[in-house]
């Protein structure tokens, strides 16, 4: 990247990616999954993608395996696992990397906060997503030969750019929490995914789905703001968390958007709190 880029954080539209997808310290990445299908998001990558761009399995790239009873069903790797695989995708400290997906955001997230989280700050979610790219006919391609040469960056010395807490952190806890999760899921009206239905007591619902405006385009900064001051943010700290710490990372991207102060995340979310029967449980608004 050019000295007089400035990096992207937080997002980065079409037109910029577009104008900057063939330079070599860019890299891009597609994070299309389905929680219910998850071989459709690789499918849908092998039909097309963005030129250039690598896929990454919310399943096999941005979590470690789930075990029954011990964590939530997207566990986070091993730090280091995760910075090797970064580099084996090509991807340095000191490159553009973005992420897209075709949710508005909800899995790519994920991997923007987890490159956050072993201090790589460049990093960008793609507005609008593999929708706005289509549709504006940029340059797409169906290869599936991106063969990058590992990176030789060094994450050791770059220091974490997140903040997680624990579930034992969040027992008792004074910290605003924020589910991020559907308002029937959260009220425990219907539970698809997890064998317990409801939220942490004390936690408010503020849907990722509300962060995003018309076409997955994510509102604007005063938009948000607004969303999270209806959610009575206030000077304490705030936790996000969701299913199982993948849209709750889309909570924290948009808060940053709006200018508010970076919360953290409970990793494992509802589908490790409940693994614990000890841990409370609370349905209803």
């Amino acid at each position: 990247m050019s000295d007089s880029t400035p990096p992207y954080t937080t997002l980065i539209s079409i037109d910029d990616l577009a104008a900057h997808l063939d330079d070599a310290d860019w890299c891009v990445f597609d994070c299309r999954f389905s929680l219910m299908d998850p071989q459709a998001g690789q499918k849908a990558y092998i039909e097309a993608h963005i030129a250039g761009a690598r896929y990454v399995s919310l399943d096999d790239d941005l979590s470690t395996a789930h075990i029954a009873g011990e964590t939530g069903r997207h566990p986070l790797p091993e730090k280091q696992e995760w910075v090797e695989a970064v580099l084996a995708m090509g991807l340095d400290p000191d490159k553009q990397a973005v992420v897209y997906d075709d949710a508005g955001g909800a899995m790519a997230a994920r991997m923007w906060w987890m490159l956050r989280w072993i201090g790589h700050e460049k990093v960008a979610l793609l507005n609008g997503g593999w929708q706005a790219w289509q549709k504006a006919g940029f340059a797409v391609s169906s290869s599936d030969e991106i063969s990058p040469d590992k990176a030789a960056g060094d994450y050791a010395s770059r220091a974490s750019l997140v903040r997680t807490v624990t579930a034992e952190e969040l027992s008792g806890t004074q910290q605003m929490l924020l589910d991020a999760r559907e308002l029937p899921r959260f009220t425990g009206q219907t539970e698809p995914l997890d064998p317990v239905a409801g939220h942490i007591p004390n936690a408010l619902c503020s849907p990722f789905s509300a962060n995003l405006g018309k076409e997955w385009f994510l509102k604007s900064p005063e938009e948000l703001k607004q969303k999270f001051r209806d959610a009575s943010i206030t000077d304490r700290e705030v936790v996000c968390y969701c299913g199982s710490g993948v849209t709750a990372c889309h909570n924290i991207l948009a808060m940053r958007v709006a200018g508010l102060a970076e919360p953290a995340l409970y990793p494992g979310s509802w589908s490790e709190w409940i693994i614990d029967p000890d841990r409370p449980v609370a349905t209803g608004d």
